[in-house]
């Protein structure tokens, strides 16, 4: 299997036994990891994953090499770590966490993000092909979980920005469409 790390993290102990078997044991499995945790004003470990559960933090995340292959690889580009695991299941593979897996973060969950790189996350919804529904509610969702309701303007301002640029998409129009229904599906099963 192939890994991507940052340098910022500490791994516990045999990270990669784990890994090695999750993938032994699932013949889809594509993409797997564990969970962030990270230090708060007391010096404790408290996990801070605001996002689904069934996705890998860009900072630890490992890959077989089928799925690997079959997502073109890591694409350059602001959103890189949603669509290799969008692309993953349009290839029918399979993202799996494991809640036992506890990586220490040593940068809190964007601490480096500025104005510009909340244009960014637009951006990058644009060239997934989310189309504006599905981004103006990921936008929504992105403000009312870190409670910073600029994240929602500046967020749709990139996916405008994105588009009136008419930049390059990161997926075929059929990845595109599979990525949609995925999303909506998702939406509403969180709704219903």
């Amino acid at each position: 299997f192939i890994v991507k790390l940052d340098a910022d993290i500490i791994l516990p102990e045999n990270y990669f036994e784990k890994i090695s078997e999750l993938i032994s044991s699932d013949s889809k499995a594509g993409i797997l990891g564990g969970f962030a945790y990270e230090q708060d004003a007391d010096g404790a470990w408290k996990l801070n994953h605001p996002m689904n559960k069934d996705h890998v933090r860009g900072a630890f995340k490992s890959y077989t090499k089928q799925c690997f292959k079959a997502i073109g690889g890591l694409k350059n580009a602001m959103g890189w770590d949603t669509v290799d695991e969008l692309l993953a299941q349009y290839n029918d593979f399979r993202v799996i966490t494991d809640n036992s897996l506890k990586i220490k973060h040593l940068r809190p969950l964007g601490t480096s993000y500025n104005k510009r790189a909340r244009f960014l996350q637009g951006e990058a919804m644009y060239r997934m092909r989310y189309g504006y529904p599905i981004s103006f509610i990921a936008s929504l969702k992105i403000a009312w979980k870190r409670k910073k309701w600029e994240l929602f303007f500046d967020t749709l301002k990139g996916y405008g920005q994105a588009k009136k640029k008419k930049l390059p998409f990161l997926v075929s129009e059929k990845e595109g469409s599979f990525i949609r229904k995925l999303r909506w599906r998702n939406i509403l099963k969180k709704l219903f």
